[in-house]
């Protein structure tokens, strides 16, 4: 089982998101706060760790997904996923001239679990929006509220993939 997932606002987020709610976090990324370039210091959104970790326990193969495309700032979300023990698990990103589609097609992973662009422009701005139909039906999409957290979706595999 082949599991694709978003990192920015899906499983991790700027540290000065903590203490706010969704909305308000919303807004820092909307209103272009400096906090939300500062990929170093990203954090944890929840339990993500831990629910990640026990997916990768039920045998699942973790694919992270970055939005960031230069070399530092790749270099800087894969120094969060190690700083935080995120599971193992290769980070993709975009190459010159791809879009995210291309990278999820390529790697048809059996789930995608992306957050909805809220603060970027919604489902426009999603990768399984513009997957190829027939790739698209070979993926279990399960799309989160941006910041919102992965803690409620189910610690075994087979209930997430029967979302």
């Amino acid at each position: 089982m082949k599991i694709l997932i978003f990192t920015e606002g899906t499983i991790i987020m700027h540290k000065n998101a903590t203490g706010h709610t969704r909305d308000e976090i919303v807004k820092q990324v909307e209103n272009k706060r400096k906090s939300v370039h500062d990929y170093k210091s990203y954090i944890p959104i929840g339990n993500a760790v831990k629910k990640l970790q026990n997916w990768k326990n039920d045998n699942a193969e973790i694919l992270y997904l970055t939005s960031r495309r230069k070399s530092e700032e790749i270099k800087q979300i894969q120094n969060v996923l190690e700083k935080y023990k995120f599971p193992d698990g290769q980070l993709l990103f975009r190459q010159k001239d791809e879009r995210y589609k291309d990278v999820a097609e390529r790697i048809t992973p059996d789930v995608l679990v992306e957050d909805d662009c809220e603060s970027i422009g919604g489902t426009k701005e999603m990768t399984i929006t513009y997957v190829k139909d027939e790739i698209k039906e070979k993926i279990k999409s399960i799309p989160i509220k941006e910041f919102g957290g992965i803690d409620y979706l189910p610690n075994n595999i087979s209930k997430l993939v029967n979302l």
